[in-house]
């Protein structure tokens, strides 16, 4: 399936942001270009939001064809990569807002952990937050959002395609919580 203009302009913008490059002890390194610390195999650092409502369902989404890791496939989380000169916790508000269209809610922080696969290296800050009004979907990272049980989200993630980074981050949020 061909990927929309504007979400090939996005994809095209979205390489050449500068990210965090950390190493291997996620101690700074310096800023380099998203596609570059993805090409080198570098390792960066990302955020991971897992939205619920209060009814305790987990907002579960699906990626736009135009993402260079997962295109298409389901995702637990909202998050993306920590830029140059952000804290995780920016990153984490920034990234909620931009995909989801949900902002002034209490981030809470789990944990961080390392994601080591060959294509995706990075440090990872897990968070969660607790929202009930309209979700705005950002049309160049975001096909469509729903709200599911944990139960009913794990039963999705074993017949179709999941982010495994972010099923990482939902299980280290469970063992966090005593889920």
């Amino acid at each position: 399936m061909p990927i929309a203009p504007l979400e090939a302009s996005h994809r095209a913008a979205s390489d050449v942001e500068l990210i965090a490059w950390v190493d291997a002890r996620d101690e700074l390194l310096g800023a380099l270009p998203r596609a570059e610390v993805r090409e080198r195999g570098l390792i960066g650092r990302g955020t991971f939001i897992l939205l619920f409502n209060s009814q305790g369902e987990l907002c579960v989404h699906r990626r736009t064809l135009s993402k260079a890791l997962y295109p298409g496939y389901w995702d637990v989380a909202a998050g993306g990569m920590v830029g140059a000169g952000e804290t995780y916790a920016q990153s984490a508000a920034r990234e909620l807002e931009e995909e989801l269209g949900v902002s002034g809610v209490d981030l809470q922080f789990h944990e961080k952990f390392f994601f080591d696969q060959p294509d995706n290296h990075l440090w990872c800050a897990v968070f969660s937050a607790v929202y009930d009004g309209p979700l705005r979907l950002q049309p160049e990272e975001v096909l469509e959002a729903r709200f599911l049980s944990l139960a009913a989200a794990e039963i999705d993630s074993q017949h179709k395609p999941y982010c495994p980074d972010s099923l990482a981050a939902l299980q280290r949020y469970r063992r966090s919580v005593g889920l």
